[in-house]
C-alpha cells in the first residue's frame, strides 16, 4: 500500500477493511458468542489491536511475519483446545460474505474433511495457485503457477485462501509444514498435502469470479472495493425505501441510518455516525459528517458537522453547521450563514450571510444579514444569549460575553458590549439602550416568529 497506515486498516465506505471480514464471519458464527475472532498481527501492524475492531477480538501476536501457515499457528495459541472447527479469513478481502463463508463451513462438515477451502473460477489466473482436484472431485493439491504442469495450468480454479479447518487435526499437523525452498516461508496451502498423506478428505467449493474473493494490495484495489461496497450498501437503502437521484454520485459510509422516504440528490456525502430521518431531502453538493438530521428536512449545498438538526428544518444554500450545533425545529438558515456550538431555538431564522458561535437563540428570533457574534477575545470564548422573539439588525456585531433579552431589538449596525433588556432596543457604536419606536400594527404581518 506505501503506507504507514496497516494494510487491513485503510477505510472503506468509513470502516476499516478488516471490519468488514469480521463482519462475515460474524454473519456465520451467531450462535458462538463465547468464540470470539481472533486476529493475527505483527509487530510492524500492532496498531491493529488500537482499531477499536469490538471487545470481543482477540489478538494474537506472530513475532516475525513467516507466512500464512505460521500465522494461524500464532492464532491457535488464542483459541480454546475444545474448539471443534476452525475458520481462517484473510484480513486483506473485505468483500467476502456470510453465506459464502457458510457454504464452506458445511461443505467440511458433510464430507468429514481435514479442510475445506474456497476456490474461484477465475477469468484470469495467470499466476495464480492451481487447484488440482481428483477424478472423484476432491483436491489433492493447490500448485503454484510457476511449478504447474501445461495439463495444470489449463485449469482456471484457483484458490481463494478461505479454509475451514477439523481443529483437531489443525493441531496435530500445523508443526509439519516445512519452509517452502525459495521463500523460507510457511504456507497453509502446504496442509493440504499433509492431509491428503493422511488419507483425509480436502473439498473445495467453488465460487464465480465475481470479486467477493479479491484482495487488497494497492490503492487501485482498495478504490475497486470501495466502489463495490458503495454498490452494496445504496442498493440495500434504495431497497429500504431511500430513493437516489444519481446511486452512483452518492457516497456513504457503512454506518450511515436511512430512513424511508429519504430522498438523496447527486453529489451528497454522508459520513460517519450519521442519521437521516423519514421525509427529509439531502439537496446536492451537500456533506454531513457524524451528525443527526430530523423529518422533513431540507439540507442544500452545506456542511453539517457532529450536529442535531430537528423536524422541519430548511439548511442552505452555501450553510455551514459546525460541532456543538443544534437547530430548533422549523428554523430556517439560509445562504452563507455560519454556526458553531450554537443552539437555535425553534423557528429561528438566519437567512443571510451571518456568523453565530457558542451562543444560544430563543424561539422566533430574526437574524439580520451580517450578524456576528464576536466569541472569541484572544484568550478565551464567550458566551451569547438571545432571548424570545428577539430581532437583530443587519450588521448587528454582538460583543460577547453579552444577552439580548426576550422581544429586545438592535439596530442596523449596532455594536452590543452591553447586556439588552427585555423589550428593549440597542442602536449604534457602542449601542445604547433605548424604547424601540411603537409602529402601527400590521394586519398581514402574523407572529414575531413568523417573519
Amino acid at each position: 500500500m506505501k503506507s504507514r497506515t496497516p494494510k487491513v486498516l485503510h477505510p472503506l465506505c468509513g470502516r476499516p477493511m478488516l471490519a468488514y471480514v469480521l463482519e462475515a464471519w460474524a454473519d456465520v458464527t451467531p450462535e458462538l458468542p463465547a468464540a470470539p475472532p481472533v486476529v493475527v498481527y505483527s509487530p510492524p501492524v500492532a496498531a491493529v489491536r488500537d482499531a477499536g475492531l469490538g471487545e470481543a477480538v482477540r489478538f494474537a501476536l506472530q513475532d516475525e511475519p513467516r507466512g500464512t501457515a505460521d500465522a494461524v499457528r500464532a492464532g491457535l495459541a488464542e483459541i480454546p483446545e475444545d474448539t471443534a472447527e476452525i475458520l481462517v479469513l484473510s484480513g486483506d478481502v473485505p468483500l467476502v460474505l456470510g453465506p459464502q463463508l457458510l457454504a464452506i463451513l458445511e461443505q467440511r462438515r458433510l464430507d468429514d474433511a481435514a479442510i475445506a477451502l474456497a476456490s474461484v473460477y477465475a477469468a484470469e489466473p495467470d499466476s495464480l495457485g492451481r487447484v488440482v482436484r481428483s477424478d472423484f472431485g476432491t483436491v489433492e493439491r493447490i500448485v503454484e503457477s510457476k511449478d504447474a504442469t501445461p495439463d495444470e495450468l489449463e485449469s482456471n480454479e484457483v484458490n481463494a485462501g478461505c479454509y475451514a479447518f477439523d481443529a483437531a487435526w489443525l493441531r496435530r499437523r500445523i508443526g509439519a509444514v516445512r519452509p517452502s525452498a525459495t521463500t523460507g516461508e510457511l504456507y497453509l496451502t502446504e496442509l493440504v498435502r499433509l492431509a491428503r498423506e493422511d488419507g483425509r478428505i480436502v473439498s473445495a467449493v467453488g465460487f464465480d469470479d465475481d470479486g467477493t474473493f479479491d484482495g487488497i494490495n494497492d490503492r487501485a484495489q482498495l478504490a475497486e472495493a470501495e466502489w463495490a461496497l458503495r454498490v452494496r450498501r445504496n442498493e440495500a437503502h434504495m431497497r429500504s425505501g431511500v430513493t437516489m437521484r444519481d446511486p452512483s454520485t452518492v457516497y456513504l459510509d457503512w454506518d450511515v441510518e436511512l430512513a424511508a422516504d429519504v430522498v438523496l440528490e447527486p453529489n451528497v456525502i454522508l459520513r460517519g455516525v450519521t442519521s437521516i430521518a423519514s421525509g427529509s431531502t439531502i439537496g446536492p453538493g451537500t456533506t454531513i459528517l457524524d451528525s443527526t438530521i430530523g423529518q422533513d428536512c431540507r439540507v442544500w449545498a452545506s456542511v453539517v458537522e457532529r450536529s442535531v438538526v430537528e423536524d422541519g428544518v430548511t439548511i442552505g444554500p452555501f450553510s455551514h453547521l459546525r460541532p456543538g450545533t443544534h437547530v430548533g425545529p422549523g428554523a430556517e438558515i439560509g445562504n452563507y450563514a455560519e454556526l458553531k456550538n450554537t443552539t437555535l431555538g425553534a423557528r429561528v431564522k438566519q437567512h443571510h450571510m451571518s456568523y453565530l458561535g457558542d451562543a444560544e437563540l430563543g424561539d422566533g428570533t430574526n437574524v439580520g444579514a451580517g450578524t456576528i457574534t464576536a466569541n472569541w477575545d484572544g484568550r478565551t470564548k464567550h458566551r451569547t444569549t438571545i432571548g424570545k422573539a428577539a430581532f437583530l439588525g443587519v450588521d448587528t456585531m454582538l460583543v460577547a460575553p453579552v444577552e439580548v433579552g426576550e422581544g429586545a431589538k438592535t439596530g442596523a449596525g449596532a455594536v452590543v458590549t452591553r447586556d439588552v433588556p427585555a423589550g428593549k432596543l440597542a442602536v449604534g457604536v457602542p449601542a445604547r439602550i433605548r424604547e424601540p419606536r411603537v409602529r402601527p400594527p400590521d394586519p398581514d404581518a402574523g407572529e414575531p416568529g413568523d417573519r
